[in-house]
């Protein structure tokens, strides 16, 4: 090979040694770029809400809750939510629990249509490593997780009320739930404790109201004309229909009351009354934000924040003389609407806007629940 041969491959040797190596930091620049981009992002838990009864505004509130909730920080950015509502039917709840298994969710969120017929999808669900969070109607199974307020308390201090301010004698109507659900069923316990000790109280008529205003009116309107005579209302739900019926019945003044926590009733509970009539008593709300204690324990189990466990929420209590607008009673909305869809005061599990209860809507920034200890 000549010199200027030699010459030639030595500078052609070199601009591909140049070539290769300016190739190979480009390459390694694109895997150090795509790898940025293709950067592992955290997992999702996959949070189902299974709810047995959307019939009522309470369910209503409560699943646009859940619903405003998982569009909100943090969850929008660590859950993926589902909703499932099954009719009252334990036999479609437990089909779609079962869809949800082999869908392999993380965790379901269950307001059940049965406290023990659900036992047996509940414990296959955690047999494959999926939490169950059960509120409100709640189930027996061993495995699940609860969340809710004393509901044979809440039984218990509705019909102390009203022994309170009958001193001890009347005749008191019952205004029952759901027939079959824990809710339910632990209530009218609660209240048969009480009447129990008090032999002067005699329950004149009981009969459900579903937890629902205007089934709660027809019904009473129903039972109204063999009553002759009634002192107080026991009510679980449904409290201003019972008040109305009353009213279209025109018995009125309308007798001392301990119901739920409508807008409707503590409407009545205003100084200025509503209807043209005022009623005393107590107005305890079973919370739909139940439902968002339940969606932030099974995030914070999931997350390992937490340790399994039950948990109790404190209910709150209204009467005549401590309701107060725009805070435990809206004026300007409906009258089934149910007012405790929010806490409040320093201690408050949850603070949400209006508009999450009303429509799902997502209110603005992050939503913080604050589970007891």
């Amino acid at each position: 090979m000549t010199r200027k041969n030699r010459i030639a491959h030595t500078g052609a040797l070199t601009a591909l040694l140049v070539a290769l190596a300016v190739a190979g930091t480009a390459i390694t620049g694109a895997s150090a770029n795509s790898n940025r981009v293709a950067a592992p992002v955290a997992k999702k838990w996959k949070i189902a809400l299974s709810n047995s009864f959307i019939g009522n505004k309470w369910r209503i509130e409560m699943e646009n809750l859940f619903k405003a909730a998982c569009k909100m920080p943090p969850y929008s950015q660590q859950v993926d939510c589902s909703v499932y509502n099954s009719g009252n039917d334990v036999s479609k709840q437990t089909q779609q629990m079962s869809n949800l298994i082999s869908q392999h969710v993380d965790a379901i969120v269950i307001n059940a249509a049965s406290p023990t017929g659900l036992n047996g999808i509940i414990g296959q669900a955690c047999a494959r490593g999926i939490l169950v969070v059960s509120y409100d109607n709640v189930v027996t199974a061993p495995c699940a997780l609860k969340v809710n307020t004393d509901q044979f308390k809440f039984g218990q201090q509705l019909a102390q009320e009203l022994v309170t301010r009958l001193h001890g004698k009347g005749n008191v109507i019952m205004v029952t739930g759901v027939a079959g659900t824990f809710v339910d069923e632990q209530r009218n316990k609660g209240a048969d404790s009480i009447w129990k000790k008090n032999p002067g109280i005699k329950v004149v008529a009981r009969y459900t109201g579903m937890w629902d205003s205007s089934t709660a009116q027809r019904n009473t309107a129903a039972q109204l004309p063999s009553l002759q005579t009634v002192d107080g209302i026991w009510a679980q739900g449904g409290t201003d229909g019972v008040l109305k019926a009353f009213i279209d019945a025109k018995r009125t003044p309308l007798p001392p009351t301990a119901g739920e926590a409508e807008n409707g009733f503590r409407k009545f509970m205003l100084a200025k009354g509503y209807l043209g009539q005022h009623v005393v008593g107590v107005s305890i709300g079973q919370p739909p934000f139940l439902v968002l204690a339940s969606l932030e324990l099974a995030r914070q189990v999931l997350s390992k924040q937490r340790e399994k466990g039950d948990i109790e929420i404190p209910f709150p209590a209204v009467t005549e003389k401590t309701v107060k607008t725009g805070v435990t009673v809206f004026p300007n909305l409906a009258d089934s609407f149910f007012t405790d869809f929010t806490d409040s005061g320093p201690k408050a599990t949850v603070k949400i806007c209006v508009q999450a209860a009303l429509s799902g809507k997502a209110c603005p920034g992050s939503l913080k629940v604050t589970l007891p200890k």
